[in-house]
C-alpha cells in the first residue's frame, strides 16, 4: 500500500497534512504518535470511512480514495477498531459476518436453504473455524461473545477481519486495555497471522514495547504530519520523535522490557492540547 501526500481537514482543523508512507508486502508496519496525532484519521482514510481533501492511496494497482468501505474490503483490506464492536450471538456468528463479502449465494437462495447455498455456508463455516483456531479461539467457537473476556473479544474482532481473507490487515490499538499476558498472546497471534497467511499488517499502537519488538518499519505522526519513518531502532532515536513523546531531543525513548512480555505499557506522551482530531474522525 502506498499513501501519498494525504491531507484531511475538518472545518478549520488539519488532521493530516501531506502524510505519506509505504507498507511493504508481507511486512508489519506500525503507525504511532502522541494522542491526537492523526492515526485514527489515517486509518479511516485507508478503509474508506473518510475521504481526503487531497492525496492518494494505492493498494496494488487500485486507487482507494474514492471507493466506499465495502469496495475496499472486497479488494483485500480489512480493519479492526479501537472500540470493540460485535453482534449478539456466538464467536462463530461474528466470524461468519466477516465471510459475507465472499458469499455468492443470494438472499433468496440462502433464505430458502437451497442446496448450493447450504454447501457454501458449510464451506465458509469451516474456514471461519480454521481462522478461529489460528488466533486461539478454536475452543470458544460456539461460545456466546457476551461470556468472553475482554482480551478474547478483541481476538474475535481480529478473527472477523481475517475472515475477509485480506491481503492487508489494519489493526487499530489491538492490545489497548489488555494485561501483560493478553498483550503477549496478541503479539504472538499477529506474528502467526503474518507468517501463516502471508499478509501485510499495519498497526496503530501506543505500546512502544510491542511496536519495537513486532514492527519491521515504523511511521511516526505528530500534529497530523509525518515526522519520522524507518526501522524501529532508527525511529526510537530520532530527535523529532523524542521531542514529540518526551518534550526534548536530549533524552531517549526507553528500550522495550527485555522480559517475556512484548508490551511494556503505553508510550509516554502528553495528552493532546486542543487537538480534537479523534472526535472529528470518530
Amino acid at each position: 500500500m502506498r499513501v501519498e501526500d494525504v491531507t484531511v481537514r475538518f472545518a478549520g482543523l488539519t488532521a493530516l497534512d501531506g502524510v505519506g508512507f509505504t507498507v511493504e508486502p508481507g511486512s508489519i508496519h506500525a503507525l504511532i504518535g502522541p494522542n491526537g496525532a492523526g492515526k485514527s484519521t489515517c486509518f479511516n482514510v485507508l478503509s474508506g470511512v473518510c475521504r481526503p481533501a487531497s492525496g492518494s492511496v494505492h493498494f496494488g494497482d487500485h486507487e482507494l480514495t474514492r471507493l466506499r468501505p465495502h469496495r475496499i474490503a472486497a479488494l483485500g483490506v480489512a480493519r479492526t477498531f479501537q472500540n470493540i464492536v460485535m453482534t449478539a450471538g456466538t464467536v462463530a456468528d461474528n466470524l461468519m459476518l466477516g465471510r459475507h463479502v465472499l458469499t455468492r449465494a443470494g438472499f433468496a437462495a440462502t433464505a430458502l436453504r437451497l442446496p448450493s447455498a447450504v454447501r457454501e455456508q458449510r464451506v465458509h463455516r469451516e474456514r471461519a473455524r480454521e481462522i478461529a483456531e489460528l488466533v486461539g479461539l478454536g475452543r470458544l467457537f460456539d461460545t456466546p461473545v457476551a461470556l468472553l473476556s475482554y482480551g478474547d473479544r478483541k481476538r474475535v474482532e481480529m478473527a472477523r477481519a481475517l475472515c475477509l481473507e485480506p491481503r492487508l490487515l489494519l489493526l487499530d490499538e489491538p492490545v489497548a486495555g489488555m494485561n501483560s499476558a493478553e498483550r503477549q498472546r496478541t503479539a504472538e497471534t499477529v506474528r502467526a497471522v503474518r507468517e501463516e497467511l502471508g499478509l501485510s499488517v499495519l498497526i496503530v499502537e501506543h505500546d512502544m514495547g510491542l511496536v519495537m519488538r513486532l514492527a519491521d518499519a515504523v511511521t511516526v505522526l505528530d500534529f497530523g504530519r509525518r515526522i519520522a519513518d524507518g526501522a524501529p531502532d532508527e525511529v526510537r532515536h530520532d530527535p523529532a520523535v523524542l521531542r514529540a513523546y518526551l518534550g526534548t531531543g536530549k533524552e531517549e525513548v526507553p528500550d522495550p522490557d527485555p522480559g517475556p512480555d512484548p508490551g511494556s505499557g503505553p508510550a509516554p506522551g502528553p495528552d493532546s492540547q486542543e487537538r480534537q482530531e479523534e472526535e472529528h474522525s470518530a
